[in-house]
């Protein structure tokens, strides 16, 4: 995009004031640099966003944004029912509650090392990876309405982890909310045996070192230590939270049809936040991000069993989890207002400042661990929330580092094969069932998440805490 298009706030906040329809200005929050590597459909799709009914304050672009479904993946706006606020499957995305978990092994790369053939070889078998692949666990009817309203703490009573695992997972693993009889038999049917897979596309579980910290006291607060060994895993609600927003798609371009309002693009189809539709869908939409953290629970359990193995005592506390495609309900000061609003954040990652107190009671003087996903070739942060000069984007955050090519160019440009080999050649290794799939996420095919998170940090979105590095990548 040409930055020159838009209002200069200061070296990393760009301004596109309202105008024609729009009810809110749209925000950019990035480098001059970033800016310029965006496509001119994110421009476009924040001013459509902003013409929505009672939206608050702005409509805001991360500095990872790109082009997406209605709204730009790395968007982030939020609604007030009382304005007659609506509600957006596309704002949420198909994935719902995509999020990301870290788990600290204390254990040095260096002991890891010899082993890491072999632990590849068993995190791969362990972990069902891949476009429709199934696992281990069937769950019968009940057993998944159990899941939906659940979510990780169901995971827990069924011996997936440790209780003490709830304190680091948003919402203490459960969204409260959840209607599993809002989600649809087919939706349902689609996760039936694919609880504790990862999945394809940009997921992944990767086994990582911290190379590097640029804020000790953070740092050694969240658990982590210069050269340990940690584990993260990025996936989210499967085949479930991909039907839940076809379901609704449909539904809501009928009732935004049935309350007058005219939407810039269907794909911001939307539903007055009281309306029956918007009630349902946010049920059904809580239901998959408890299925999304329930599976991610799972994915750590099968982890740590792999880890056991290999390094007996060895037990993989969880750092944190957080979720980057939902619609939370949070309090926030708008205008000297304390309001209550629908934060919806796609390809964003919620960042709560120091002092929150929604936060565990032992982060909470630190902020809220922000976890961003790089490429499998470069690596990946752990931020954390700060006030810097105030809250910014409703205490919103980067996701990862945003495509910066599409997946169809990136098999054009390269093979998977070629790809594993580079990777191995420089200490990485990549198990997949799919050489396409590995295409797609080509190291190259993104854009450079050292340069992202700076952005972040100079913005006041979040600021850095420690750089990981890949060992290990698992991929469907």
């Amino acid at each position: 995009m040409d930055p020159s298009r838009f209002i200069r706030i200061d070296a990393t906040t760009w301004q596109i004031p309202a105008h024609s329809r729009m009810r809110v200005p749209g925000v950019i929050y990035a480098t001059e640099a970033l800016v310029r590597e965006m496509d001119d459909k994110v421009a476009e799709q924040l001013c459509n966003v902003a013409c929505l009914p009672g939206i608050v304050e702005a409509a805001y672009a991360m500095p990872d944004a790109h082009w997406g479904y209605g709204f730009p993946i790395g968007g982030v706006a939020a609604f007030d029912a009382e304005a007659g606020g609506v509600i957006s499957a596309g704002g949420v995305g198909f994935d719902i509650s995509c999020g990301v978990r870290t788990m600290l092994s204390g254990l040095p790369r260096a002991q890891v090392l010899p082993v890491l053939e072999e632990l590849a070889d068993a995190l791969y078998e362990t972990v069902p990876a891949g476009l429709g692949r199934h696992g281990k666990i069937r769950l019968a009817d009940r057993e998944l309405d159990a899941m939906l309203a659940g979510g990780a703490a169901w995971a827990v009573s069924q011996g997936f982890g440790h209780v003490e695992d709830l304190a680091r997972i948003e919402e203490a693993g459960c969204i409260a909310g959840a209607d599993p009889d809002a989600v649809s038999r087919r939706a349902k049917e689609r996760q039936r045996a694919e609880m504790g897979t990862l999945g394809s596309g940009n997921h992944y579980l990767e086994v990582q070192y911290v190379a590097e910290i640029r804020d000790p006291r953070t740092a050694r607060a969240f658990g982590l230590g210069l050269d340990e060994v940690v584990v993260t895993i990025h996936c989210g609600s499967r085949g479930l939270g991909h039907q839940i927003g076809t379901d609704y798609l449909r539904e809501m371009l009928l009732e935004a049809r049935a309350h007058g309002i005219e939407l810039p693009d269907r794909e911001l189809a939307c539903a007055p936040i009281r309306s029956r539709t918007g009630q349902r869908y946010l049920g059904a939409m809580r239901a998959g991000a408890n299925c999304a953290l329930a599976n991610r629970q799972i994915i750590g359990h099968l982890a740590r069993a792999v880890f056991s193995r290999f390094f007996p005592g060895c037990r993989l506390p969880l750092m944190f989890d957080v979720s980057h495609n939902t619609c939370k309900v949070e309090r926030h000061e708008i205008g000297g207002r304390v309001r209550e609003l629908y934060v919806h954040r796609k390809g964003a990652t919620r960042a709560f400042p120091p002092g929150h107190p929604d936060l565990p009671a032992d982060l909470r003087a630190w902020g809220q661990p922000v976890l961003i996903g790089g490429s499998m070739g470069t690596g990946s942060w752990v931020l954390a929330g700060t006030r810097a000069d105030g809250e910014r984007a409703f205490a919103s955050a980067v996701h990862g580092a945003g495509r910066a090519v599409s997946r169809h160019e990136a098999t054009r440009r390269w093979r998977g094969e070629q790809i594993v080999e580079e990777l191995r050649s420089r200490g990485v290794l990549v198990r997949s069932h799919s050489m396409r799939g590995v295409a797609e996420e080509a190291p190259a095919a993104y854009k450079d998440v050292d340069a992202v998170v700076e952005a972040a940090e100079a913005a006041g979105l979040a600021r850095r805490v420690a750089r990981l590095a890949p060992l290990i990548v698992v991929k469907g």
